[in-house]
């Protein structure tokens, strides 16, 4: 009768218990070097830090959230992938993140409304060790519910205003005032706002207002709706530069967008309607994202920081980690104008 190979030895992963054994401490010793504590021997860390260095042991993620009741991850719920400022938002808050060991976990709200998920909650069943809201969020009874439970962030947004919820934003409302102010002293005198949505709009409108009433001139100026698309954008400056909204008033000469790729609309909608911009028409966008920085559309714009909001953001973050029941810190990042080729003064 012939009898069988025995099975191969499985090479089994390094364990805690084996690095304990051959440190020659307890398991519970090895649990403390990992997580840093101080109160571990010189000669006892280096044995352990030797052995794992031995034997290739590498620590379970799973095992060590547990023994830390931490995760090292950080929740971020976004409201628009689409939006390049926000992709340069993230960019700084992960570097941030990333030099204190904390990984980002993305969710698209915007998903989330298509598909009726709640992400905010899936957060908090992930065991996420805080939370940033990226953007204007429409459901905010829910980003409420969890601030009460995760440390909790909002960025590039002036809303919600939550008890011990941080707010890192642009000072919108002054950078539109810039905008403005630089077609103003261009000569422009008729010139309109393509208006966006939520509070950011809202203060980018009431920044716009402002400066054209601040130089007299109130009943040159015009406001048009739109949703912060390329398409929104395109549609809104048909309307305007068409005529079709603007009665026997004469075109404006000069548009102010909600953001760069409304902007982008624009410059579309300028080409169709035979309008050279910045010849016939000057245009100034809002973002400073990397649309703006495109050579043949080199467009000028408010430069919001995206990338510092978003390390503002992560800072504010790891203070309301370390500190969960301070006051809520508000914190505005000044804007400025980058001037490149897209307005001109008046002919």
């Amino acid at each position: 009768m012939e009898r069988s190979n025995p099975s191969p030895p499985v090479d089994r992963p390094p364990t805690i218990r084996g690095v304990a054994e051959r440190a020659g401490v307890s398991k519970s010793l090895v649990s403390l070097v990992l997580q840093g504590s101080p109160r571990v021997s010189d000669a006892k860390r280096q044995a352990v830090l030797d052995a794992i260095e031995e034997l290739g042991y590498r620590p379970n993620a799973a095992a060590r959230s547990l023994v830390a009741r931490r995760t090292h991850t950080v929740g971020v719920l976004l409201n628009d992938m689409r939006n390049p400022w926000f992709v340069e938002l993230l960019d700084g808050l992960n570097s941030v993140l990333h030099a204190h060991g904390l990984r980002m976990l993305m969710a698209d709200s915007r998903l989330g409304r298509r598909t009726g998920e709640d992400f905010t909650r899936a957060f908090l069943e992930l065991r996420v060790d805080g939370l940033v809201a990226v953007g204007t969020l429409p459901d905010t009874g829910a980003l409420a519910e969890v601030a009460e439970r995760l440390p909790t962030v909002v960025a590039g947004s002036h809303d919600p205003r939550l008890p011990r919820v941080d707010t890192v934003a642009n000072d919108d409302e002054r950078g539109a005032r810039l905008a403005t102010e630089h077609l103003i002293g261009l000569g422009h005198r008729r010139i309109a706002h393509i208006a966006g949505r939520g509070s950011v709009g809202e203060l980018r409108r009431r920044g716009f207002e402002a400066a054209m009433r601040a130089h007299g001139l109130g009943a040159e100026m015009t406001v048009e709706p739109s949703d912060a698309t390329e398409e929104g954008g395109y549609r809104a400056a048909v309307r305007m530069l068409g005529g079709r909204t603007a009665g026997d008033r004469e075109r404006p000469t000069a548009v102010f967008a909600f953001n760069d790729i409304a902007a982008v609309g624009v410059l579309s909608a300028a080409q169709e309607l035979g309008l050279d911009v910045p010849r016939d028409l000057s245009l100034i966008g809002c973002d400073n994202t990397y649309l703006a920085r495109i050579r043949h559309l080199w467009l000028s714009t408010v430069n919001n920081a995206s990338y510092d909001v978003g390390r503002r953001a992560a800072q504010c973050l790891l203070d309301r980690m370390e500190r969960p029941d301070r006051p809520a810190d508000r914190r505005l990042v000044v804007p400025s104008l980058e001037i490149r080729g897209s307005a001109a003064p008046l002919p």
